[in-house]
């Protein structure tokens, strides 16, 4: 389970500040897969990367009950001059499991051949994710933070990954950001609207997803081009 207490988030540039999140309590219950539905820079990733505990919120506070992944498919994660290997090792060390039990499990899932022993800096962008993905899943959390990665890759390389999430999700939890109401309906079993800042939790997922598409067509009609 995750608490969010009061949670806020707000950026200052040139002077000027963004809300990115209003003030907010909610629960994530342990053991629900949660869909995360927003327009693009409504802010969700930044939610997650607060929910894991990569950055610092403004107000509030995060409490996590039971272990919670790294946001699988955010680069951060890793160091850019060590190795796919050596990164791997390194969370191995920070979340307490066998290195070399994960270095091959993460080797074997993200199908990076020689690149795997190759600095990160020279990593794609869908490389990184192939590998956060892999790490991020050989690791039994009570709740995975996914961020479209499962879009990542040819045909195959999505099946197989959508294969190991649904795996996992007989005993764990996740919060999910995707683009594709699709794979929100196939992997989630609730939901959560992210906008103006504010979040609305959906027991029913069609009707989360109901309201996001309603947000996107005001948006959309009202000339916001979402940056």
């Amino acid at each position: 389970m995750i608490e969010l207490r009061d949670l806020s988030k707000v950026y200052y540039l040139n002077g000027q500040s963004r809300e990115v999140l209003k003030p907010v309590s909610m629960i994530f219950p342990g053991g629900r897969s949660v869909g995360l539905l927003g327009r693009n820079g409504a802010g969700k990733s930044t939610l997650l990367r607060m929910i894991s505990g990569n950055i610092e919120p403004t107000t509030g506070e995060v409490i996590r009950h039971g272990s919670v992944s790294f946001p699988v498919g955010f680069a951060g994660s890793f160091h850019p001059e060590l190795t796919g290997a050596q990164n791997t090792r390194f969370v191995a060390r920070i979340y307490g499991v066998d290195a070399d039990e994960l270095v091959d499990f993460a080797a074997d899932f993200a199908e990076l051949g020689r690149q795997f022993h190759q600095p990160i800096r020279s990593y794609s962008s869908g490389m990184k994710a192939r590998l956060a993905f892999g790490v991020s899943m050989g690791i039994a959390f009570d709740t995975y933070l996914v961020d479209e990665v499962t879009a990542v890759g040819d045909a195959s390389f999505k099946e197989k990954s959508k294969l190991l999430f649904k795996d996992r999700m007989r005993n764990a939890g996740a919060v999910m950001v995707s683009h594709s109401m699709t794979q929100i309906r196939e992997q989630c079993d609730a939901a959560v609207v992210m906008e103006g800042g504010q979040l609305t939790w959906f027991d029913d997922v069609d009707e989360a997803i109901a309201c996001h598409q309603r947000n996107m067509r005001l948006s959309s009609a009202a000339g916001d081009d979402d940056n």
